[in-house]
């Protein structure tokens, strides 16, 4: 009831933390509203703790959270939040010792809001403060151990781990050990392994089996009723404030987008103003301001230092992130929806993906930690998982399969009939810890910042590389409401900037102001001329032998052609067979034929092919007549990683609706259905290719005229798609 583990218990523990809170559901004490008390106390890591917390009302469960502090694996006490302050004090305390590489003591510090929990094994016999006790098994109240430490019984409470739920959780158990050793199954001493005792038990069994020192059921309920932990979930909270209010910051948006518009745009209509004010409004509405302005201050400084980037994502459909020149596509002429960016439906973050250079991008990192101080900037991690084939390794391993037999039952797709009994084991555990967490790593590039200190939602790892990441991956810093920054690294953008130092050193020509003339590249003849002949080796995103061979045979000479092939060139919506449809109307005008005026119309410069996400807004817009925030809906309810079923489902039905409405034929209705359906989870962003096929320009533009000064460049920077060589 009070130390529970989950798989998050690295190598440890082998239950998710749906499994507990199912097995929690079946065994703890429920009050007159049926509602039940339970722990989660993971070996030094709280991963799981905001899952846990999350989850816990669908299983009726009021969660306690805590940690368990170990060295190895011998216990040295459990501590339990006494509500959020208590579980900053944890965090605090466990990344403090994991950033020292320091054992973790014997004797706890003064938490002010957690409880502390001794192992009678490891109780030295200090002075208890009035929030500590030592915690006693059931195994342990006649033991010599209990009887020779004259220990209160106010001080005594009832102890039990909650590691397994049967026989096949703790195998696994030590096998999970016995790859963390690196030693055979066999081999595994009984110190490196819990005991099988360590399974989850019911509250009254619990109770009875203390029922001659019911004061220690007593102290653990009186613990467990005291602690308590909150979270309101899915409202934002990253850093609120940018400056020094909430109000300065939507002003200082204001000016500097308005500053922006006016060199962006030297001409302009009504209805660009319009689409400024709106985006403007719905940002600071859904209090996004100050992460706008700390992209904006982040570019900034890379602009100070020459440091060359790129703004992807869905943040270019947006003319806000444009005019802070965020992002170098122009969602006006591109006919970009900021809604596939930012809506009042959408519970998911603005993205925007900001790549710099791989020579620069750890500067602009630390950078972002001194600009917003430690305490509240983080990286994000990633579970590195067991996958098929490591699980087979690392648990062969452990039975001592000789690695030809390892390689064998790795390739094979299913269990053959005549395998021996290791080997069978083998791949039954392999599929029990497949998936598990293994490992943390570090997200590619994403860093939070927090309103909170950090330490308010989790503890942080410190790997080699010096930056501190926190113990839970996007998912659940999505849940909780924090918004990643992506700050990105690719090589291109290191061949632009030292292609134009090249050339600025060899020709005395300065290329950078050149480089950024987006309208003035679009127009380029040398670029042109690449284009139309795959000239396009050692240029990003467009060098590959389909990219090249695709741009031949659609003779690509514009800026949103080179968008379009970006689009389709993509595994899936190749597969589906929209490539080769693509081509052959691009090449073919005839073959142009729509199976509704509406559709042609919409995405005629796509020949009616669909090849952006944007065109599952446009079709459920302006053809089925849903706003463009309920669009939006439909066009993510199709990806495999949505998760709001529910708005999907009524969208989904107000979509046939409103065809019926139009008097559309059913027949018509299902056919365009069936292609959105198929298409939008391979669709690419139209803002996200734009801003790819910017770079391609860039890189196209210094290969036309520099030639030798670009490709020494590309080959200082790794060379790209192709080998140096």
């Amino acid at each position: 009831m009070i130390n529970n583990h989950t798989y998050y218990s690295l190598r440890y523990g082998s239950l998710s933390v749906e499994e507990l809170l199912e097995e929690a559901s079946k065994v703890v004490c429920r009050d007159e509203f049926g509602w039940g008390k339970f722990a989660l106390t993971d070996i030094n890591t709280t991963s799981a703790c905001l899952d846990f917390i999350r989850l816990a009302p669908k299983y009726n469960i009021h969660p306690v959270v805590g940690i368990d502090f170990r060295n190895g694996v011998e216990q040295q006490f459990i501590g339990i939040a006494q509500n959020n302050e208590g579980f900053i004090e944890l965090n605090s305390f466990l990344s403090k010792h994991l950033e020292q590489k320091k054992n973790f003591p014997s004797k706890a510090p003064s938490f002010a809001n957690s409880f502390v929990i001794y192992p009678l094994d490891k109780y030295t016999g200090i002075p208890l403060k009035p929030w500590e006790f030592v915690g006693i098994k059931s195994t342990q109240l006649l033991s010599k151990v209990m009887r020779n430490n004259d220990i209160p019984l106010h001080r005594l409470i009832a102890f039990k781990t909650g590691t397994f739920r049967n026989k096949k959780d703790f195998n696994a158990h030590r096998l999970l050990r016995a790859i963390d050793n690196n030693t055979l199954l066999s081999m595994l001493s009984v110190e490196e392994q819990a005991s099988f005792g360590d399974t989850i038990e019911n509250w009254d069994v619990l109770v009875m089996k203390f029922n001659l020192y019911p004061k220690l059921i007593r102290n653990l309920q009186f613990l467990l009723e005291t602690a308590s932990i909150q979270f309101d979930f899915g409202k934002p909270k990253n850093k609120k404030v940018f400056s020094e209010s909430e109000q300065s910051d939507y002003i200082q948006l204001q000016t500097l987008t308005y500053i922006g518009f006016s060199e962006r745009y030297k001409t302009h209509t009504a209805n660009d103003k319009a689409r400024l004010e709106k985006e403007l409004e719905t940002i600071h509405a859904l209090g996004f301001t100050a992460y706008f302005l700390i992209a904006w201050d982040m570019l900034k400084y890379a602009e100070r230092k020459g440091y060359y980037y790129v703004g992807r994502g869905s943040g270019a459909n947006s003319m806000v992130a444009y005019c802070l020149f965020i992002t170098n596509v122009d969602p006006v002429d591109l006919d970009l929806y900021f809604e596939r960016f930012i809506n009042k439906h959408r519970k998911s973050p603005p993205d925007f993906d900001l790549d710099f250079s791989w020579k620069d991008r750890d500067d602009v990192i630390a950078y972002m930690f001194e600009r917003h101080g430690r305490s509240h900037t983080s990286m994000l991690a990633t579970y590195n998982t067991f996958k098929h084939k490591s699980a087979i390794r690392e648990i062969g391993k452990v039975f001592g399969l000789p690695k030809g037999e390892i390689d064998f039952l790795t390739r094979i797709k299913s269990t053959p009939r005549n395998i021996d009994h290791l080997s069978d084991l083998t791949i039954r555990y392999s599929n029990v810890i497949k998936d598990f967490p293994n490992h943390l790593g570090i997200h590619a590039g994403g860093i939070i910042i927090s309103d909170q200190p950090i330490f308010a939602y989790t503890a942080q790892e410190y790997p080699p590389k010096g930056v501190p990441i926190t113990q839970f991956s996007m998912q659940e810093a999505e849940d909780i409401g924090l918004h990643k920054f992506d700050v990105l690294s690719q090589r291109g953008l290191g061949k632009i900037r030292d292609a134009i130092t090249l050339v600025k050193s060899n020709c005395n020509v300065d290329l950078s102001q050149d480089i950024n003339n987006i309208n003035l590249l679009k127009k380029d003849p040398g670029i042109i001329k690449q284009l139309k002949g795959g000239n396009t080796i050692g240029c990003f995103y467009v060098e590959s032998p389909g990219m090249r061979m695709l741009l031949t045979k659609l003779q690509t000479t514009t800026y949103t052609g080179l968008v379009a092939a970006s689009s389709i060139i993509r595994p899936g919506v190749s597969k589906s067979g929209m490539m080769r449809e693509y081509i052959e109307r691009a090449r073919s005008p005839e073959k142009q034929k729509y199976v509704h005026p509406k559709l042609g119309e919409l995405m005629a410069e796509t020949y009616g092919v669909m090849v952006y996400q944007e065109d599952v807004l446009k079709v459920a817009h302006f053809f089925a007549g849903l706003t463009l925030e309920e669009a939006d809906v439909l066009r993510r309810g199709m990806s495999l990683k949505f998760r709001e079923r529910n708005d999907f489902d009524v969208i989904k039905e107000k979509f046939f609706k409103n065809c019926a409405k139009k008097q559309y034929k059913k027949e018509l209705v299902a056919q365009v259905w069936t292609q959105i359906e198929s298409f939008a989870n391979y669709a690419f962003s139209k803002g996200h290719s734009a801003s790819y096929a910017v770079e391609s320009f860039q890189s196209l533009y210094i290969k036309a005229y520099y030639p030798l000064e670009y490709m020494v460049a590309t080959i200082n920077n790794g060379g790209g798609f192709y080998s140096r060589e």
